[in-house]
């Protein structure tokens, strides 16, 4: 794009954002008020910063149960805790001012930008350029198929650690390494701790690496965040981390199912913890044997395997997920889409694509029950992708885009 044209396209794309937000309010988030996931987190921090009420005490709680039911919870609803990290008040605080209707509106599109977003800097990291009709194809997929689609109409801030997860990623595969890039990533990596069991094994394993590539400025600029981020907390409010822990402590009486393994070794088996536990431990191994591969042996051409891998069995272990996180698993299906796209089997992409967009969504309302999830929703995806990585882990290692740029391998070889 010429510098002539920059301003043009800036102008056109800030049209469509403007029309777009227009368009949700009138016709979804004012007729229709709802994305509970971000209703929780908007009516706890506008309690905080409007009100001065604690986020996580009774009194912003009966706010927000007051704005989704109308009343106080009763036994056996959802009472919609606030339950994320203080600092997400910082990332809510820009909405807290305007009417529920127009912070949903703004906040859907911005998730939808997150989508858009994560999916073309997987085509960028890939080094893939799909069809136009295929390209097509995939926004559509990225933005209506089950777990993106329920995630928009929840709210789910889930989309939007994805894209900062994903960001990360690609910043760490931006060639040349330069401190932008690695600033960048630290930053995205900092921020998704929004939501710590979408990325608590991915945090661990990219600090490592950044240390073993000697990555310091995404080191500082990830410390430099977490520390500000902790301390503007820990300034605001003091207690934040007790109450906090306090919520999620009550979180399993509230909800009904745990991780997919938990459902396979308890729900349907009736393995109990010791069951359930010995799998986790399995999958544990399978993950810090990729790690050591990579942090030790310095087996690079494994590195965006592991972390796929990583993510992979993030999504089967954490406690507790919610099918909205499955966005994160465009990051091995795009791989997958370029392979064969590369071998000219477009067609087969295309089906594939159809198939994924369409089945989940018949499979979800087929399933549900009592107008909830069925566990048997959380199973197919995760399972496959993970079978998938281990029997093509050989194709990952020798046909994944190469990385890391002539001058890091340069550096890490004196």
């Amino acid at each position: 794009m010429s510098q002539r044209q920059t301003p043009l396209f800036a102008a056109i794309l800030t049209i469509l954002v403007v029309v777009n937000i227009i368009a949700t309010h009138n016709t979804l988030t004012a007729p229709f008020p709802g994305h509970n996931d971000f209703m929780s987190r908007w009516a706890g921090a506008r309690s905080f910063w409007l009100d001065g009420q604690n986020p996580y005490g009774e009194e912003a709680s009966l706010n927000i149960q007051e704005r989704i039911y109308g009343r106080a919870v009763r036994e056996g609803e959802d009472p919609g805790y606030f339950a994320y990290p203080f600092y997400t008040v910082f990332v809510v605080w820009p909405l807290v001012y305007v009417d529920y209707a127009w912070a949903s509106a703004l906040w859907m599109v911005l998730l939808e930008a997150c989508l858009i977003g994560a999916l073309l800097l997987l085509l960028n990291l890939y080094h893939w350029r799909p069809s136009p009709l295929l390209l097509a194809l995939l926004l559509v997929w990225s933005l209506l198929d089950y777990y993106a689609a329920r995630g928009l109409i929840l709210g789910q801030p889930g989309l939007l650690v994805y894209f900062l997860q994903i960001l990360a990623v690609w910043c760490f595969a931006a060639q040349p390494d330069t401190r932008l890039n690695n600033a960048v990533a630290g930053l995205a990596l900092a921020f998704s701790t929004l939501k710590p069991q979408m990325g608590y094994l991915l945090l661990p394993f990219l600090l490592l690496w950044g240390l073993r590539a000697r990555r310091w400025s995404f080191l500082a600029a990830f410390t430099v965040a977490m520390a500000a981020l902790m301390l503007l907390s820990f300034v605001l409010m003091p207690s934040w981390l007790g109450d906090w822990l306090r919520q999620l402590g009550n979180y399993s009486s509230y909800t009904a199912l745990g991780s997919p393994v938990w459902i396979i070794t308890q729900y349907y088996l009736s393995l109990g913890a010791v069951g359930e536990w010995a799998v986790n431990l399995l999958l544990y191994g399978l993950m810090l044997w990729a790690w050591y591969t990579v942090l030790v042996q310095n087996k690079r051409e494994r590195w965006l395997w592991t972390v796929t891998l990583t993510l992979t069995i993030t999504h089967l272990v954490a406690p507790r997920t919610a099918t909205p996180h499955y966005v994160v698993f465009a990051l091995p299906l795009l791989f997958y889409l370029r392979t064969l796209s590369q071998q000219r089997k477009v067609l087969w992409a295309a089906l594939i694509v159809l198939a994924l967009l369409i089945g989940t969504w018949i499979h979800a309302l087929a399933t549900v029950v009592d107008r909830f999830e069925h566990p048997t929703v959380y199973l197919p995806l995760p399972l496959t992708m993970l079978a998938l990585l281990l029997l093509t882990r050989r194709l990952w290692w020798t046909r994944a885009p190469d990385i890391f740029s002539e001058t890091v391998k340069a550096r890490d070889a004196a």
